[in-house]
């Protein structure tokens, strides 16, 4: 029997990042210690009182389907968040989702049709790409990257890309892989293309909390004329430490909601439920726990921009989230794989993100191994290479 598959499939590359994971799992197998710069997950064990909730809802028999958007518990939670950050949404215009993965796959088989254009702001995401292609449709790109990353110097660059064609934008502020967080004025900037040529923005927002210097986020949709054009998605995976609990969202307009919840509906019928109960624990109860898990994320961007600066390595300094984007080689899928084969270093190539000559690292990992890392690479004379 030969299979055939589809073009949608075919037209889309396999996840850099859990490549390259796989791969240093592959290795560890082998009794191998490698150094695992490549996964965005928080080293820290999920807080107790969450994993309390859980234990609570699990001994209180909630383990069956729940209403498909959400319990009401957690959705009036996560409307109430939203309002604290000046977003006019109501417990109705929520989805809760298996993960934020599963919240964006909504969002844009819900928005793309075949050959609708896309826009992405590079350095972005691996599965914004992926995304787009799957529900066919085409993509622009805008690159920050002669800006060291900041979307405001761009904004020229982004008016020339996007027009009245362009359906959807992606803004993902605080970013993965580059860690910067947009200023207002490019925010304000984004505002006024997205209404200028009537275009839908997501804001991906899964790294809110995880922002440093005492610097404060703006939420795109709280912006005046966006309310009604962003949707906005968050989760529990990258503040709450809860990656393997798949807990994501989104909020937006109230007719999206109800046409996501068709392909929500027919792919994951609900949320797990007793972990939903878990994340309106982790929304209301446990300020004090991301506060300090965000604290010791600071500490180690400092201590490896630090490190690299002695090392004669400049890098931009990331403002949020818990990634550094290195200047490597030009071929820097060929650095990745040996800095992983020789120094047993794991790292994801910034082309996979949209930006060639960078490798992310993610420093989710103790400050011991961000050094051993990085003496690693030294010592085979992998850093620096691109600076």
């Amino acid at each position: 029997m030969t299979l055939e598959f589809t073009d949608r499939v075919e037209r889309v590359s396999p996840s850099a990042t859990l490549a390259i994971s796989n791969q240093a799992s592959a290795l560890e197998s082998e009794g191998i210690d490698v150094v695992d710069l490549s996964v965005g997950e928080p080293d820290f064990d999920t807080p107790e009182n969450i994993k309390d909730a859980a234990r609570t809802a699990l001994a209180a028999g909630e383990t069956g389907y729940t209403p498909s958007p959400g319990i009401p518990e957690l959705r009036e939670a996560i409307a109430e968040k939203l309002r604290a950050d000046g977003l006019d949404h109501s417990a109705e215009e929520v989805m809760v989702t298996p993960g934020g993965k599963q919240a964006l796959y909504e969002v844009f088989q819900t928005l793309v049709d075949g050959g609708d254009e896309v826009a992405l702001v590079d350095p972005a995401w691996v599965s914004y790409e992926a995304m787009t292609k799957l529900a066919g449709g085409s993509l622009t790109r805008v690159d920050t990257t002669p800006y060291g990353f900041r979307l405001e110097p761009a904004l020229d660059d982004l008016q020339t890309t996007v027009s009245d064609e362009t359906e959807l934008l992606v803004v993902n502020s605080p970013g993965n892989p580059h860690g910067m967080v947009y200023t207002d004025d490019a925010l304000r900037g984004v505002r006024d293309l997205a209404v200028e040529h009537d275009i839908t923005v997501i804001s991906d927002e899964i790294y809110q909390r995880v922002i440093y210097d005492g610097r404060e986020m703006t939420s795109l949709g709280s912006l005046p004329g966006m309310g009604d054009r962003t949707v906005t998605l968050n989760g529990f995976s990258k503040a709450y430490a809860m990656t393997g609990w798949r807990l994501g969202y989104f909020a937006g307009p109230a007719e999206l909601v109800e046409q996501a919840g068709t392909v929500h509906g027919h792919s994951v019928s609900c949320a797990t439920n007793f972990v939903q109960h878990a994340g309106v624990e982790a929304l209301r109860n446990t300020d004090e726990t991301v506060t300090e898990m965000t604290a010791a994320f600071e500490r180690r961007r400092d201590m490896l921009v630090a490190e690299l600066a002695d090392r004669g390595v400049e890098v931009p300094t990331p403002e949020g989230a818990f990634y550094l984007m290195l200047p490597v080689d030009d071929d820097d899928q060929a650095w990745c794989e040996t800095a992983i084969g020789e120094a047993h270093v794991a790292t994801v190539p910034g082309s996979a993100f949209g930006t060639p000559g960078y490798a992310r690292i993610s420093y989710a990992n103790s400050t011991e191994r961000l050094k051993e890392a990085l003496d690693r690479l030294d010592e085979r004379g992998l850093l620096g290479a691109g600076a």
